[in-house]
């Protein structure tokens, strides 16, 4: 289902409005969120996909830290997981399921996470993920909402995991390009999170299957703003230029382009692979942070010094055009 289908299926279903609901599916948000009291609200997603890589160990982790990330972005903290699982037990090795439950057991256990159930059906394709719930303080809900013009914005993940991923299945990609994409998705946002909460951030995103382009959109325009991206400050993956120049571009990065290019504004000098990349759906990928410019470079700073070395100042908060991006 490709964005557009699926923001045609959301608009048409018949909501019922309860003031306890923060956060709803109306703004593409990346949680729901739902006050339980003055002091806590709980912050629920769920996220699961196909391998995108061979290892099952690794696909668990994947898996895992993709759908944290969720409750990260939110400014939550994860408290408890339930395994989503589809697996052909007829025809694969139960060691295969029991590799990808570690792997996502490895990432619960780093993150904090208690596992506390889940479900399992038998498929011809392994699907695997997550089911999260999480908690934040009613006020200090980060939504993809709020975002105020004069911030700036920081990214704190590089671009470019669907195209190696699209190479790998091709049989094309490194091993050093497939180490740093595995280090990337594998990472979790939990540092970031909690120093954009601690820096006063007002607005937040992950960047995953819409790109970086069809998220920045979104929280463009959830918050009524616009946004101006400095294109040569965006960090990427060296390798997924050269496997973007060999055509190895997902689907999804055309259906992408597709459904979020009439609101993005290109400048000609930016070179149509860069395009490619800003479209390119990620997996696990980074904060998209949105926070007062005094801030912002510090932020970096702590972030990089944190382990997070790709976090950069990749444009700001503009008053208009208002749901729309400027790419520079």
């Amino acid at each position: 289902m490709g964005p557009e289908d699926l923001d045609r299926v959301l608009r048409e279903l018949p909501l019922r409005k309860d003031p306890r609901v923060l956060v709803g599916p109306e703004t593409s948000d990346d949680a729901g969120v739902y006050q339980l009291n003055d002091e806590v609200a709980l912050v629920q997603t769920v996220d699961f996909f196909t391998p995108i890589v061979d290892d099952p160990f690794t696909f668990g982790q994947v898996a895992a830290a993709n759908a944290l990330s969720d409750v990260y972005a939110m400014g939550g903290t994860p408290l408890t997981a339930m395994n989503l699982v589809a697996f052909p037990i007829q025809t694969l090795s139960s060691s295969i399921l029991k590799e990808i439950l570690c792997g996502g057991l490895s990432k619960m256990d780093e993150a904090h996470v208690a596992l506390v159930g889940g479900h399992t059906i038998e498929d011809k394709e392994i699907k695997y993920g997550l089911a999260v719930t999480g908690i934040v303080h009613p006020h200090q809900v980060l939504s993809n909402a709020k975002a105020m013009v004069g911030d700036q914005l920081v990214l704190t993940k590089p671009l470019g995991t669907g195209i190696i991923s699209t190479a790998l299945k091709a049989g094309m990609a490194s091993e050093e390009a497939v180490r740093k994409m595995v280090e990337s998705m594998t990472a979790l946002n939990r540092k970031a999170s909690e120093w954009m909460r601690a820096s006063g951030a007002h607005a937040c995103t992950d960047i995953t299957g819409f790109g970086f382009i069809g998220h920045a959109l979104e929280m463009a325009g959830a918050s009524q703003v616009g946004m101006m991206i400095q294109s040569q400050n965006i960090p990427i993956f060296p390798e997924a230029f050269e496997y973007a120049r060999s055509g190895l571009i997902p689907g999804g990065a055309h259906s992408n382009r597709q459904f979020f290019s009439c609101r993005a504004e290109v400048d000609s000098r930016v070179s149509g692979l860069l395009i490619d990349l800003l479209y390119d759906p990620q997996t696990s990928g980074g904060l998209l942070i949105s926070l007062p410019p005094n801030r912002a470079q510090r932020l970096v700073e702590t972030l990089r010094s944190e382990g997070d070395i790709h976090s950069s100042l990749i444009g700001e908060v503009v008053e208009g055009p208002a749901g729309k991006i400027q790419i520079r």
